[in-house]
């Protein structure tokens, strides 16, 4: 699927097509972070670690939405504020996350898989 149900994919290879719903710098974080928690509301991912600036948060919440990966549901409606999950699509990128982990503990000294110390 392409990164927006509007754009044409720029190929018919299964690689591009991943790496444009989730091939840049933050969208594999959000997907980390609602595997390991389950629903996050947007504060909770302005919180991360990584420090994510807000406006590009706000533009990977929409793509990973109209990509399927994710949905976001309302929890007050003044102000309007949402919760964010995975769908079944997006909890199926779990084994892409765990390659990388194990990827990144072996060859990136200093590294480690989150929830170990």
């Amino acid at each position: 699927m392409s990164p927006s149900r509007n754009t044409p994919p720029r190929s018919d290879c299964a690689i591009a097509g991943t790496l444009d719903v989730v091939g840049d710098r933050w969208s594999l974080l959000i997907v980390r972070d609602l595997l390991f928690h389950g629903e996050l509301r947007f504060a909770d991912l302005v919180a991360s670690a990584e420090g994510m600036p807000t406006n590009t948060l706000s533009d990977r919440l929409r793509r990973l939405e109209e990509s399927g990966v994710l949905v976001r549901e309302p929890y007050s409606d003044r102000p309007v504020r949402h919760r964010y999950r995975l769908t079944e699509r997006g909890r199926g990128l779990a084994p892409v996350l765990d390659a990388m982990a194990a990827w990144g503990v072996t060859h990136l000294p200093g590294t480690r898989r989150l929830g170990e110390r």
